[in-house]
């Protein structure tokens, strides 16, 4: 940006740096700290698109599904006190889950920060924790320089979210008006860069190895590595599998994309990781719901860790070679000293898994001769019926794991889903900021009656905003993940998990909304095909067998490998 003065007041500094760093949409809610910085973006009026959600929490995950599909960094706004705490929750999750957000929060004018004045929340201490970096600022001097340095920091390197705190004093202020988009820190190494010999090592890793696999994460999407990521496997021959936040990174047909990891994941590349000789893991963390007891994770292999945040290596699981780096620029270096190999019998073993897992789990999941819907059935039909670069949002619990196993993601960033901190109620404020970043890709939010419950409200942003989201809630009257672990865990005592609910369809025709209900396998098909009808954004209720499970399932305490297919003590 080229260098211009002028003295404006602080408020309208904040929208021109705005559009300096190129943004063009922003998430919030109005407030009384926060009140000159509204009074700038209506005085400047349609340069800038504000989305008017219904609670904080609201535009925080509005703005984490704007960044995950777009790879641009999400901003959202609140006032001071009660709006910026509410933003809380979503900044806990945005840092689990590496997603670059700005958050601008109002604060007291700065002669009365520490008083307890009205609205006056200490946001720097609260959210020291949960996010990338955030700072306070009081004096309008600071202003641009702080503003220029949190997306920076939000974008580069690791992405994650940052807090830029205001007195209102600031807003108000005039300053002269200069602003530089950062390009660097003194302090602050974004991106580290591999070691040559380290890679060198790495390829005659693989060059050796007669059972690899290949773990990869959400840092594949982050660094756009999807090329390189499959033309890796492909060259090697080497089996691969996904975390939940790396879904999406490669066709789910691709031959040897073997599935997800963990927990709820698929059987072949749990129960092979123990006899696996090689582990090349790639932007993912090894979180404990991939790993389960780490001391008895991977005991035949060797492992190779390549994440772009060097604290993550050596943090869960001790690899043997760690590179710190960029994924797309170290697989592109990976790739020219591989070998071309195939490992036949070693991809058969995983071919044999996946056909017994079809027989036990996955045929009897997409049935539709029962009378009761199976969740996986009417996701299956979805990601048949609907466009293959369809953008599919979930909340958290049974719904989002059917999803994740039944849905054939085919294109880049076309999954988005709350990771590591599960945060229930994430799934339709998300989906309203993907279907804003991506207006011409069509965006499915598929949640669950708990979920849907805590954020509802937004359905009335989805209505004034326009956005056409199609909310298809699988409803099965109870907590269902919860639910299954009483069963399986708690002698099936269903403590507080049970749900009275309302008539959905009710509720939302009353909000404004189309809204439609299906309860048997034989409406499946209609109620996709009403959806994919229907112009504009709709809501479909899909009532679901309130006691389906998700398996296979990695007990707790139990070795991944030794994941269940189906249910052999039930206590």
């Amino acid at each position: 940006m080229s260098s211009t003065t002028n003295t404006i007041s602080g408020a309208d500094a904040i929208i021109l740096a705005l559009q300096a760093e190129g943004v063009e949409t922003l998430f919030g809610y109005p407030g009384g700290a926060i009140m000159p910085l509204y009074d700038a973006m209506y005085r400047f009026g349609t340069q800038m698109r504000h989305v008017l959600t219904r609670h904080e929490q609201g535009a925080i995950h509005a703005a984490q599904g704007f960044a995950r599909v777009s790879g641009k960094t999400g901003v959202c706004i609140a006032t001071s006190g009660p709006g910026a705490t509410n933003l809380l929750t979503g900044l806990a999750d945005a840092f689990a889950d590496s997603t670059p957000v700005v958050c601008l929060t109002g604060q007291v004018v700065a002669r009365l920060i520490g008083s307890d004045a009205f609205q006056e929340a200490d946001i720097l201490g609260l959210t020291t924790p949960i996010t990338k970096w955030n700072i306070r600022i009081t004096k309008s001097s600071d202003l641009l320089e702080g503003i220029s340095q949190a997306f920076y920091i939000a974008r580069t390197g690791r992405p994650g979210p940052v807090v830029v705190d205001l007195a209102k004093n600031v807003l108000q202020e005039k300053i002269n008006y200069d602003y530089q988009v950062c390009t660097g820190l003194p302090s602050y190494r974004p991106e580290p860069v591999a070691e040559d010999k380290k890679i060198r090592r790495a390829a005659d890793w693989i060059n050796q190895s007669e059972r690899p696999i290949l773990f990869w994460g959400q840092g594949v999407l982050l660094s756009d590595a999807s090329d390189e990521l499959r033309l890796l496997i492909d060259k090697a021959g080497m089996p691969a599998a996904s975390t939940l936040l790396g879904l999406s990174a490669i066709p789910a047909d691709h031959p040897l994309n073997m599935g997800m990891l963990g927990m709820h994941g698929n059987y072949a590349p749990n129960k092979l990781s123990a006899k696996a000789d090689l582990i090349v893991a790639v932007g993912m963390r090894f979180d404990d719901r991939v790993t389960s007891d780490t001391s008895t994770f991977l005991p035949n292999a060797r492992v190779i860790h390549i994440d772009i945040d060097a604290s993550e290596l050596g943090k869960v699981v001790q690899p043997h070679l760690a590179i710190a780096g960029d994924a797309a620029t170290v697989l592109k270096s990976l790739i020219g000293f591989v070998e071309p190999a195939l490992h036949e019998d070693w991809v058969a073993e995983f071919r044999s898994l996946k056909e017994l897992e079809q027989e036990k789990v996955i045929d009897r999941d997409l049935s539709l001769n029962s009378e009761l819907i199976q969740m996986g059935a009417m996701v299956r039909c979805l990601s048949e019926r609907f466009p293959a670069d369809t953008i599919v949002v979930t909340d958290v619990g049974q719904h989002q794991m059917k999803v994740a196993r039944y849905y054939k993601f085919n294109t880049p960033r076309s999954l988005v889903t709350s990771g590591g901190l599960g945060t229930m109620g994430f799934g339709l404020p998300a989906a309203i900021g993907a279907k804003i970043a991506c207006p011409d890709r069509q965006v499915i939010s598929i949640i669950g009656d708990g979920g849907f419950q805590m954020t509802m409200q937004e359905i009335m942003t989805i209505i004034q905003e326009k956005t056409d989201v199609k909310v298809v809630m699988l409803n099965n009257g109870f907590l269902g993940m919860v639910r299954q672990w009483q069963e399986l865990f708690f002698s099936k005592r269903y403590a507080s998990t049970e749900l009275i609910n309302p008539d959905f369809v009710k509720v939302v025709d009353a909000m404004g909304l189309p809204a439609k209900r299906i309860s048997s396998s034989s409406e499946i098909s209609d109620g996709v095909n009403w959806l994919l009808a229907s112009n504009g954004p709709c809501f479909l209720e899909v009532a679901t067998d309130p006691e389906e499970n998700v398996f296979p399932m990695v007990p707790p305490g139990v070795p991944v490998s030794d994941m269940w297919l189906e249910i052999i003590n039930n206590k």
